[in-house]
């Protein structure tokens, strides 16, 4: 016999009911497919484009894994240009990357710092 707040100071420790087991439970799926989510945008895939003369290709993490330059846009009296383009494309995914990791991660909201 425990006290009010179920301590038995005999043995048995304190049982969990089933409301109890349910929440862990759900908290365990909800990190299981928070870690599925994570995985997806690591293999999710998109690309930012400038003025069709710079695509950038990255993951839903931003890592960038590639980069591609069309001869017409590469101007030596006019390098500027050219960096400026490569900056927008990057800008273009990672924005592309931050709205399909939004729609990913909506459920998961609330629970952000949790895990």
């Amino acid at each position: 016999m425990g006290n009010k707040y179920g301590y038995n100071p005999g043995g048995g420790g304190m049982k969990m009911g089933g409301g109890m087991q349910n929440l862990v439970k759900q908290a365990q799926q909800m990190q299981q497919k928070l870690q599925e989510a994570q995985q997806q945008l690591e293999e999710l895939t998109v690309q930012g484009s400038a003025s069709g003369l710079v695509t950038v290709t990255c993951n839903g993490k931003k890592q960038i894994t590639a980069l591609s330059v069309k001869p017409e846009a590469v101007d030596p009296e006019d390098v500027e240009m050219l960096e400026d383009l490569i900056l927008a494309a990057i800008n273009d995914a990672y924005s592309k990357a931050d709205a399909e990791e939004e729609k990913l991660m909506a459920p998961f909201a609330a629970m952000r710092g949790m895990f």
